[in-house]
């Protein structure tokens, strides 16, 4: 009796005819949990990586931020540059590579608007991204029941949360988060639709958080990412205005989107809702191939 063998590409994945990446998943499979969990844990990455480092060089206590706040301007491009890498780290993670890593809702919407997620994946996604955000909050507010004295620095800046800035109206913190996830997204969106510039998509974030943080930081804290605020605010007790992170950044996902359809950014190839990872033609791989990998 002779095993049939897929092709070397298909041993890659788990379910070789699911294309859930592309918007085309299985009949016999709406649902796709192993990707929510591996975008659950590639946003707790994130949000591990981003507060502590936002936290350290922010608190005025910490050593770094007792030197970084006589200089302002210079410690809001670095944090939105630490945050922004943090992405990157998270991307690269084996979690990014399977789910795409996302890590925010503005990304995955994006991609449902252009139909390379379904909405029922698309919520999946953007559940598994708050929870990923609160767990990853929750274990760096850990960290400070054991080291007293990282607690207080996780309190003294609010666990890097956005808020906006009270003399400012709301609504210019809502257009001002429109405008930075607009130009967010379509960074992600332009690099991963140009297949000579898909290697910079996972990098896109910090180089631009550094550039927008100055100037966007201090009127609604440059947040883009409904999740990345949802996670600080449960621990940090901040939620005044809130809804600026609901209406802003989903407003300006909706501004790229039409631009994408009036091709104001030129012909894109975005076959694949990832920023990381390209190449699947919307499978998701195996999270540890060697160990997974089967022969059918």
């Amino acid at each position: 009796m002779t095993t049939a063998v897929l092709p070397e590409t298909h041993q890659e994945y788990p379910h070789p005819h699911d294309r859930p990446l592309s918007g085309q998943p299985h009949p016999d499979r709406p649902f796709h949990f192993r990707l929510y969990a591996c975008e659950w844990a590639a946003t707790m990455i994130l949000m591990i990586a981003g507060v502590s480092s936002n936290v350290f060089i922010g608190a005025t206590m910490s050593p770094a931020g007792h030197w970084f706040v006589v200089h302002p301007a210079f410690l809001a491009a670095l944090e939105g540059f630490f945050f922004g890498f943090s992405s990157t780290i998270a991307a690269f993670s084996p979690f990014g590579r399977v789910s795409g890593a996302h890590l925010s809702p503005s990304i995955s919407v994006a991609f449902a608007l252009l139909r390379r997620l379904t909405w029922r994946d698309c919520l999946g996604y953007v559940l598994a991204q708050t929870g990923g955000a609160v767990s990853g909050v929750a274990l760096v507010a850990l960290a400070g029941w054991i080291w007293p004295f990282w607690g207080e620095w996780c309190r003294a800046d609010f666990y890097a949360a956005t808020f906006p800035y009270p003399l400012a109206p709301p609504l210019g913190a809502a257009a001002g988060e429109c405008g930075a996830t607009a130009i967010l997204v379509g960074c992600i969106l332009y690099t991963g639709g140009k297949p000579p510039l898909r290697f910079l998509t996972a990098f896109v974030a910090g180089p631009l958080f550094f550039c927008m943080n100055p100037f966007e930081s201090w009127l609604s804290g440059d947040s883009t990412n409904l999740a990345r605020s949802i996670g600080p605010a449960i621990f940090a007790d901040k939620w005044q205005n809130f809804w600026v992170y609901i209406v802003g950044p989903f407003a300006g996902v909706l501004l790229v989107w039409l631009a994408i359809r009036v091709e104001i950014f030129g012909e894109l190839s975005i076959h694949e809702a990832r920023r990381v990872y390209f190449g699947h033609d919307g499978r998701a791989p195996y999270l540890l191939p060697r160990f997974w990998r089967r022969r059918l």
